[in-house]
């Protein structure tokens, strides 16, 4: 892989602050750069398909894919991530041919997946100190090709997002209106689902199985709140959540604070969403 030195050391310029001149944490910020895009992008489409139960049986699913790997001697590098895909494919399949509503049957893929992850937890013990790191995240621990599949993934999402941004936001208010306008509407949500299954995998990294879904919903429900439009909806979710990501970690980081970093970011985007419901509260009075 390509050396990523000169990319750390234009964001130590960039933000010059004691606690961002470690490499760690350069690279730190470097992956949530990357990531909080992916996020409040593929967050817009989460919160109009009102998908954010499918984004936590995802994330948990994350539980169950890494204790696999363990029990079988593979990297959970590349079994949470398939795993997850998997859930993921499986989860739009079974609602497109089930008469269920669709949280039903993501409630149903919920409940075997955490179950199935505790069953194979309960058979090694050992496992469960191992699975900590899954369940709060840690983003100080990435690694630089780890980094790299950030890269990846964000070429693709965005790849995806400009041929289909529109088409996706229309399927989401009517997806049967939207099949009469001729918009294949099944590969569009199976190429959605598999991608919203891998960024909620490398998120799940960051700041962890529990928290993962904030990080998608919060940011773009404040947005909402703020933007009168799809277009200013789409830039307020980049604002909230990359300041958010920037200052999670910047904080975290601090003598006075020593919090989780997922955790930090999370009370971010909480904050930013406070500000909107408080906005949108002066706009109902006036």
């Amino acid at each position: 892989m390509p050396d990523l030195s000169w990319l750390y050391d234009l964001l130590a310029q960039a933000l010059p602050l004691p606690s961002l001149q470690a490499r760690f944490m350069q690279q730190a910020l470097l992956a949530l750069l990357l990531l909080a895009p992916m996020t409040a992008v593929m967050g817009i489409i989460v919160v109009n398909f009102r998908m954010a139960f499918y984004a936590e049986a995802i994330s948990h699913s994350a539980f169950t894919g890494v204790a696999l790997g363990m029990l079988l001697a593979i990297s959970p590098d590349w079994t949470m991530p398939l795993f997850g895909l998997a859930v993921g494919l499986g989860i739009t399949a079974a609602q497109r041919h089930s008469d269920l509503a669709g949280d039903t049957v993501i409630g149903v893929f919920f409940s075997a997946m955490i179950a199935f992850g505790l069953a194979m937890v309960s058979r090694d013990r050992s496992l469960a100190r191992d699975m900590q790191r899954f369940l709060y995240g840690d983003i100080l621990t990435i690694s630089e090709n780890e980094i790299w599949a950030l890269f990846l993934l964000l070429i693709l999402v965005m790849i995806f997002l400009a041929c289909a941004y529109n088409r996706l936001l229309y399927v989401g208010i009517n997806s049967t209106l939207a099949r009469t306008h001729r918009v294949r509407v099944p590969p569009l949500q199976y190429a959605f689902s598999g991608l919203l299954a891998l960024l909620v995998m490398f998120a799940v990294q960051a700041i962890g199985v529990l928290l993962v879904t904030a990080l998608l919903v919060v940011p773009a429900a404040s947005a909402r709140n703020f933007s009168r439009s799809a277009g200013a909806m789409f830039w307020w979710a980049l604002l909230i959540s990359i300041s958010s990501a920037i200052l999670g970690l910047i904080v975290s980081a601090q003598d006075w604070a020593r919090t989780a970093t997922g955790a930090t970011i999370i009370l971010f985007t909480c904050a930013w969403f406070a500000c909107s419901l408080f906005l949108n509260r002066m706009r109902r009075n006036r």
